[in-house]
């Protein structure tokens, strides 16, 4: 690996066709790396087997290759730090489980989801909405042991770190947060036995030698506890980061996957061509005129991040 060729990454989960924001994170990510002239990775997030669709993997593969984007290292193309599917990296999240577990960083957790709901939306508890309170951190084992008796299934929280994190995003600024403090303990192993994304991301991140983080500002708030792994786990924290702005419905709310509106495929019975998706998504966030079309190169020479919004 050549330690001074920037790294981006597109990972997007195969639950359903991409919309019209996955795709304009999708042209960032890739303007963002190629203007660095580095390589761009292609990784497929499917860890939840059950919440992947058929055959959703291979139409987003298709849909950013119609557009006229590429990578250097992917699913379908392979490369030196496969695999590039999340199902079949398993081994490594046991690995990096199995690491933190040996510097008594992870604890089982019992709680149920309705235990925490009732904990998050306590008048009196001291704690923010949504922190862990830390309820099974000091349990003894013959209380771990009551609790497995009850045929409750752990999942594995980590302990995080007492100081705060700080870092800077190429779009949001300095970032500080006192992890501890605002989320608490995290699960980074569910009670089903699936890895965190918090988990898997910073994994896959770390031994793919992804240098630059390019995705949405919906993912800005996980970026501390991403960090806290990063330095238990030993693995030094990607260069740059780059949370950019998230790309809105009519009402003014987050684009969901299960509105087949904003899909590539509805734009393209409307008879647009790639270069008119492309201008239009560059355009919906400052970087190109309204109605004009672009080509990826084109867009690549004229690629100013500054100008995002």
């Amino acid at each position: 690996m050549d330690e001074h060729q920037a790294r981006g990454r597109y990972a997007p989960s195969p639950t359903g066709a991409l919309h019209s924001g996955n795709l304009r994170t999708a042209l960032l990510a890739w303007l963002w790396a190629r203007q660095a002239g580095g390589r761009f990775v292609l990784r497929m997030e499917d860890l939840d087997l059950p919440r992947a669709r058929p055959g959703a993997a291979a139409g987003i593969l298709a849909d950013l290759r119609w557009l006229g984007l590429d990578w250097d290292e992917g699913p379908d193309i392979g490369g030196p730090y496969g695999p590039y599917l999340q199902s079949a990296r398993q081994t490594l999240y046991d690995a990096a489980l199995a690491r933190l577990r040996a510097r008594g960083l992870l604890y089982p957790c019992y709680c149920t989801r309705a235990e925490l709901a009732r904990i998050a939306s306590a008048p009196q508890g001291g704690d923010e909405p949504g922190r862990y309170p830390g309820t099974c951190r000091d349990l003894t084992a013959a209380e771990q042991m009551n609790r497995a008796a009850q045929g409750r299934r752990p999942a594995l929280r980590f302990r995080a770190p007492d100081a705060p994190i700080t870092f800077v995003d190429r779009v949001a600024g300095r970032v500080t947060e006192h992890v501890a403090e605002t989320a608490g303990d995290f699960v980074v192993r569910r009670s089903d036995g699936i890895v965190s994304y918090q988990l898997a991301v910073v994994v896959d991140d770390a031994l793919m030698g992804v240098t630059q983080v390019v995705r949405g500002a919906d993912l800005l708030t996980s970026t501390a506890r991403q960090l806290a792994l990063y330095d238990a786990l030993g693995y030094p924290r990607p260069a740059e980061y780059a949370h950019v702005p998230l790309l809105l419905d009519a009402s003014g709310a987050r684009m969901a996957k299960r509105d087949a509106s904003l899909g590539l495929a509805a734009l393209r019975e409307r008879g647009m061509t790639p270069a008119q998706i492309l201008g239009m998504l560059a355009a919906s966030c400052g970087l190109w005129p309204a109605g004009a079309p672009a080509t990826p190169g084109v867009l690549l020479a004229a690629f100013a991040p500054e100008r995002l919004s």
